[in-house]
């Protein structure tokens, strides 16, 4: 009857369906880009701006559920950092809080340790001796009260410890923890940047910061199974390895719990040297169903490009950098649930060249080895491939070894039988 009257369709939906998200944000912090940038005589950027819009997105997107999560990975020149969430402590005991260890708080009012406990033990020791010196010397009784009411009055009058950020009542506290990691975690990566550990290079480390949000993402996402070792469970043990393997990725993709993608919001250039890694980090994002979703404010990659059509992710490059936010809330902000009921944004020409194994070089025609699948721009010496060692047979090329360009021929227009004279005579 349900399905007769449609009440089925005013059934409420339960929460089981909708899976929370999770949204890492790679966040290139290249110098020498950066620098460019805001210096631009056209719309200038600076990181600091940059970093506050990106800040306000992420909010919006810890809004739309308490169940949502976010992370935040630096890629720097040489390395790729991990901002938000910050590494786990120590096995040593946590350092007390900020408001305890306040240094006009007494001792005995700080609680906790040893030094505490020496406190209220000699302060519960002290009136013994008091009161057997009243009936000695009163005037030493008398003394002893006057000092310890002079100081408990100095005490409270002393200036209050500073109040806790953490808990602050004009900001959810959520905001407020990620806003001060992240900025607190920036400031310590720009400072201990130095003129030797920029030589060299003047690259991203875009490779190892989408290698760290996968590993993330697999680690927070990925169901846990103890039983199972290299892809297979140990009950079914080495037979039937394709089907087990088969399996196990299945339930790796039906059982996610959360919904993950990635934002990379990109400032440098090509990044041709990182082909390999990024081609990977590419094709392992696709097999999981993790879109990545590029953020071009300045310059050009043509494997970030492929990396959003690969991953069904959305690829928008800034006509105006300042307008960074609303491009970040009107684009980026909907996960796939959401998705799939909007029209987004899409990338027209995609450049699907790819990079020569040999000179890490963007080329359009080039060599590519039948075993192992290499590029290279030229030849390799000796013919022989540098990542198998397959002897290439490059007689049938000829000219030099370079492939020949077959030159069409241009087909001639036949000539109408019937002209039509300038008198309207055929």
């Amino acid at each position: 009857m349900n399905a007769v009257d449609a009440s089925a369709h005013y059934v409420p939906r339960t929460e089981v369906d909708i899976l929370p998200s999770l949204l890492v944000v790679i966040l290139d912090t290249n110098p020498f880009a950066w620098d460019a940038l805001s210096t631009s005589p056209t719309s200038p950027l600076t990181i600091s701006q940059a970093l506050a819009n990106i800040l306000l997105f992420i909010n919006a997107h810890i809004a739309f559920s308490q169940a949502n999560k976010v992370a935040v990975i630096a890629s720097h020149t040489k390395t790729a950092k991990m901002l938000y969430p910050p590494p786990p402590p120590t096995s040593q005991a946590p350092p007390p809080p900020p408001h305890l260890t306040h240094p006009n708080i007494p001792q005995h009012l700080r609680g906790g340790g040893g030094g505490g406990g020496g406190a209220m033990d000699s302060a519960a020791s002290t009136p013994g001796p008091a009161h057997n010196n009243n009936s000695n010397n009163p005037g030493t009784t008398t003394t002893s009260i006057t000092t310890t009411t002079t100081t408990q009055t100095t005490t409270s009058t002393t200036a209050l410890p500073p109040p806790d950020p953490e808990r602050d009542a004009n900001k959810y506290r959520q905001f407020r923890i990620i806003e001060d990691h992240v900025t607190s975690a920036v400031r310590a990566l720009i400072t201990s940047t130095t003129e030797s550990s920029l030589s060299g290079t003047n690259m991203t480390m875009m490779a190892g910061a989408l290698t760290l949000a996968l590993s993330y993402i697999h680690k927070l996402c990925m169901p846990m199974e103890d039983n199972t070792i290299g892809g297979h469970t140990q009950a079914s043990g080495g037979a039937g390895g394709g089907g087990g393997n088969g399996g196990a990725d299945k339930k790796d993709e039906s059982d996610m719990t959360m919904n993950a993608r990635i934002l990379v919001v990109s400032v440098s250039g090509d990044l041709a040297v990182q082909y390999i890694p990024i081609m990977n980090c590419i094709f392992a994002a696709q097999r999981k169903k993790i879109p990545i979703d590029i953020c071009k404010i300045a310059g050009d990659s043509v494997f970030l490009q492929q990396a959003s059509d690969a991953t069904d992710g959305v690829y928008m490059q800034l006509q105006d950098p300042s307008g960074l936010l609303q491009y970040l809330m009107m684009a980026f902000l909907p996960d796939q649930t959401s998705r799939k009921h909007l029209v987004l944004p899409t990338q027209v020409n995609v450049d699907f060249r790819a990079a020569c194994f040999c000179h890490k070089r963007v080329v359009d025609i080039g060599f590519v080895c039948s075993i192992c699948l290499s590029i290279f721009c030229s030849p390799p010496a000796g013919a022989l491939c540098t990542t198998c060692g397959t002897k290439l047979d490059i007689s049938s090329f000829g000219h030099g070894g370079k492939p020949a360009v077959l030159v069409t021929r241009k087909k001639k227009k036949k000539r109408k039988a019937d002209a039509v004279t300038g008198n309207g005579e055929a």
